[in-house]
């Protein structure tokens, strides 16, 4: 058994490569070509995940953009590959071997060539440091690492050896975080001033992704839910990175004279591009959820805040003080009434219906009040709760209000379920984001959306002849 020792501690030495960006020698246990292989076969499962974003324009924009800033890397040999997914998911991200994704949900709120360059810049520089590579070889190596440690120590696979283990797997593999983070802008910001783009483009895009985050955090409260975090430049930097700042001003030294901001060739490219949710969820529009799988509709108060997650649909009174919810069950057993009576308490006050055309029961009780709608075999559930029974009586009306506007869903509203886009409009003197709200079928959050989109949150206004994007 322990005639294993010497093959495996070969081939934790063995496992050394030249880092193309410092030249100093990395432990990697792959080569470049089967860097590659993993990212080729890994490019499958995420296409398989994601939906290819279906623009063929937009994607050759994307890849010239990319290709431009590969170029001027520290490995340009490497073929590379640029994808826009189509999630709207705030994110980018790198596999081995030159396999770079940005979804459509972060280049909405970009605003200029230079940011993008920045984005993908920033994921050119993990795969030029190979940390993907040097991450999984770590990995390996802890494995390798157990393995020897079995022989050497008995009783290591048990319980207690088990930690033992996960402390050496824990410390090769500690550092992988911020710092490589660090590193690949750097790297991105060199790439960028090599290529002419302003290297604090990454700068202004961690302002703005970091502006997302915070009304993120706005709707998760309102939604229940944990605020979403971009994995990269968005995640890994304070507001006042001094190391982050050293770098790119020492990027800037490299930059030409005249930066390339391409801030219209930018909003031209993504003219069109659709903006949040796809419809196979639902859209919400002016305050109203339409559904076409469903086939269902139905309004909702004017000033509440609507949040359709994939598993239930809630609407949020103005003060945060009553919380609305539709979920749906697909096998619901008896009649309205009798489903309504199973879920409510004794005192319910319950009446037996119809809504729309459609079977359906009201229920109002000191704690909740809704209603249960049959609809195509199935129940759809509505209740609102408050955060005290003097609050929800306060918004009674309006709840039950919103249950009685439940209907199959017309042929006139499925238009509706055209996705949301941008469009760029040059801004008049006077106008306002409050006033441009009014017409955005946004909802109660159109305002700050606007902002977010166009670099202007929290307070900031368009200006007369700024070329600014609308949702529609």
């Amino acid at each position: 058994m322990r005639f294993l020792i010497i093959p495996l501690i070969v081939a934790l030495l063995s496992g050394c490569a030249q880092n193309p960006v410092t030249g100093s020698n990395d432990f990697v246990m792959m080569s470049e070509k089967q860097e590659v292989a993993i990212g080729r076969q890994n490019d499958e499962q995420i296409k398989k995940q994601y939906k290819v974003y279906g623009s063929r324009a937009l994607q050759d924009y994307v890849n010239a953009v990319g290709q431009k800033i590969a170029k001027q890397s520290h490995r340009p040999g490497l073929q590379y590959h640029f994808t826009v997914l189509d999630t709207p998911d705030i994110n980018a991200f790198a596999l081995p071997g030159g396999y770079i994704y940005i979804t459509r949900g972060i280049m909405a709120y970009l605003n200029s060539e230079a940011e993008l360059a920045a984005v993908l810049g920033h994921e050119i520089g993990h795969v030029t440091a190979r940390h993907g590579v040097r991450q999984q070889s770590a990995a390996q190596a802890a494995n390798i690492g157990m393995t020897i440690a079995s022989i050497f120590v008995p009783g290591i696979n048990t319980m207690g050896g088990s930690n033992l283990t996960n402390l050496i797997g824990g410390a090769l593999l500690s550092g992988y975080g911020r710092d490589h983070e660090l590193e690949a802008d750097k790297l991105g910001a060199e790439y960028l001033a090599r290529t002419a783009y302003d290297p604090q483009a990454i700068i202004t895009v961690i302002g703005v992704l970091k502006n997302q985050e915070l009304q993120d955090a706005i709707l998760a409260k309102q939604e229940g839910r944990e605020p979403r975090r971009y994995h990269g430049v968005f995640a890994s930097h304070p507001d006042n990175d001094t190391r982050l700042k050293q770098a790119v001003a020492e990027s800037d030294r490299l930059a030409s004279a005249v930066h390339f901001t391409g801030r219209r060739e930018f909003l031209a490219a993504t003219e069109g591009l659709v903006f949040n949710e796809n419809s196979d969820q639902g859209v919400v529009r002016y305050n109203a959820f339409y559904h076409g799988e469903l086939g269902i509709a139905l309004q909702f108060p004017k000033t509440w805040q609507i949040h359709n997650l994939p598993t239930s649909l809630i609407a949020v009174s103005p003060n945060g003080d009553v919380k609305m919810q539709m979920k749906l069950d697909e096998t619901p057993k008896g009649t309205p009434e009798e489903y309504t009576r199973r879920m409510t308490s004794y005192s319910a006050q319950i009446t037996n219906t119809y809504i729309n055309g459609l079977p359906a029961a009201l229920f109002e009780q000191p704690d909740a009040a809704g209603g249960v709608v049959f609809h195509d075999k199935q129940a759809f559930v509505l209740q609102a709760k408050g955060k005290d029974t003097t609050l929800l009586a306060a918004h009674r009306d309006e709840v039950i209000s919103t249950v009685k506007s439940f209907h199959a869903i017309t042929s006139t509203e499925r238009q509706f379920l055209n996705p949301l886009t941008l469009h760029v409009i040059t801004a008049k003197k006077g106008d306002s984001y409050a006033e441009l709200a009014q017409d955005s079928p946004l909802g109660q959050s159109a305002e700050n959306y606007l902002r977010l989109i166009n670099a202007n949150f929290p307070d900031g206004e368009p200006v007369a002849g700024q070329q600014i994007k609308l949702v529609r």
